[in-house]
């Protein structure tokens, strides 16, 4: 969330950059949970079966994990480390599905042994791995297969065509996924229970899941007619936006769920069919407002009638968004709130890369070497792309909720970094 609407006061996020250190990831789980209900209480308005599965590539952690469970949420994993993040949290096998466009054996025969609930099928290959693993164990499993329904959103803007030029999924538009349907509707030991299709993030309108929805239950009464193939779920990805900035304007999460559930009723007696299971994977939607980043300002590089460099211990190892993809943040300096905003400065990540910059224009009170600058909104793809880059170590997180926080990740050191160096003789 933005800086205006952050719950947690400045006072307690100095206490706690004091007490753990920076650069330090808090997360406020009371704000976690209210976003995880927010989905699931609405879904409970409607007579209609359902799923909400935490997308872990957000942010996972077992502490992050018990708290997704808590809620009663299911669980996307798409990796042996998510997995075995899963399983060391003690989560409910029985509600993971599987993700992912090239799923190694060794994840294909984790999720078989520990019987998942789901594999979504991403493609061909897939399932002749998945046939051989299944094979092998003498086991059955159930899966999705992931489609590709020719939408995809950007934020504001829906492209109905070239969506099948993707590394996910069998597109709809050429046939793969009829015979993907065909191959498996059957099968012995993949037992089929419907669809799969995302189709983006940060997604502020609900015109784009409706779509999708048309889309999916036209293929889907085609394959009725002619296959007599009737889907037990059908689920609709996630993507939902979330407040970086005051310009950024998110829809409240319920409205997701209300549009999806008329949407697939609507279509549903459209065509003909029964009403299937709906799953949705929100993931940034969950913890991305959730979090800040504390850093401590270091070094200050004036250029006059040029800009103002306001270096940070931190920057693109901790969040690689702005580097990536211009990603946008709002911050402040939590010390000195209550004075008054005197300059423009740009936020410097402290790593040897000229597009290491977190913020290029902020304007915030005077900036003095030692302030703790909040970066908001921070949850999600922060920690969770953190890198090693120029051998430094990983920041620490820390869960803060009724007035008692926890450090749930701990700091690197720097001789973690070497941990795993082996000498060369």
């Amino acid at each position: 969330m933005s800086q205006s609407t952050f719950s947690m006061t400045d006072q307690k996020l100095t206490e706690l950059a004091e007490k753990y250190g920076t650069p330090l990831f808090v997360y406020d789980v009371d704000h976690i949970r209210r976003n995880a209900r927010s989905f699931v209480d609405t879904f409970k308005q409607y007579d209609i079966n359902y799923q909400v599965a935490y997308a872990s590539k957000a942010f996972s952690s077992i502490a992050m994990l018990q708290v997704a469970k808590q809620e009663q949420m299911s669980l996307d994993v798409v990796s042996e480390g998510e997995l075995h993040t899963a399983i060391q949290a003690n989560y409910p096998m029985q509600k993971v599905h599987v993700h992912g466009n090239n799923k190694s054996r060794t994840v294909l025969e984790m999720a078989v042994d520990y019987q998942v609930g789901c594999i979504v099928i991403d493609n061909f290959y897939e399932i002749a791995l998945l046939e051989e693993v299944l094979e092998e164990k003498q086991q059955t499993i159930n899966a999705l297969i992931r489609i590709t329904p020719g939408i995809e959103a950007h934020t504001h803007e829906y492209i109905l065509t070239g969506q099948e030029d993707s590394k996910f999924g069998f597109d709809l538009i050429s046939g793969q996924a009829e015979q993907a349907l065909t191959y498996l509707m059957d099968h012995h030991s993949i037992h089929l229970q419907g669809v799969h299709s995302h189709i983006g993030s940060q997604i502020f309108e609900t015109t784009g899941f409706e779509m999708t929805t048309e889309k999916v239950f036209h293929a889907l009464s085609d394959w009725y007619e002619r296959y007599q193939f009737e889907a037990e779920v059908v689920n609709l990805g996630g993507g939902f936006g979330i407040q970086y900035t005051k310009d950024d304007e998110p829809l409240p999460l319920s409205e997701y769920v209300h549009t999806l559930v008329k949407s697939v009723k609507k279509a549903a007696e459209e065509y003909q069919l029964a009403v299937p299971e709906i799953w949705i994977e929100p993931g940034r939607s969950i913890v991305g407002e959730a979090a800040v980043t504390i850093y401590e300002i270091g070094a200050i590089k004036d250029i006059p009638n040029v800009r103002k460099y306001v270096s940070v211990n931190g920057g693109m190892t901790d969040n690689i968004r702005p580097a990536l993809y211009g990603a946008e943040y709002e911050a402040t300096i939590i010390n000195k709130r209550d004075q008054a905003l005197e300059e423009t400065v740009a936020i410097a990540g402290q790593s040897c890369e000229t597009g290491d910059m977190l913020i290029w224009d902020l304007t915030l009170p005077k900036v003095e070497s030692g302030d703790l600058l909040a970066v908001y909104s921070t949850g999600a793809y922060g920690y969770a792309m953190a890198s090693h880059y120029n051998r430094f170590p990983k920041a620490a997180v820390v869960f803060e909720e009724n007035g008692k926080d926890q450090l749930v990740i701990q700091r690197e050191s720097v001789q973690d970094l070497t941990r795993f160096d082996l000498s060369y003789e």
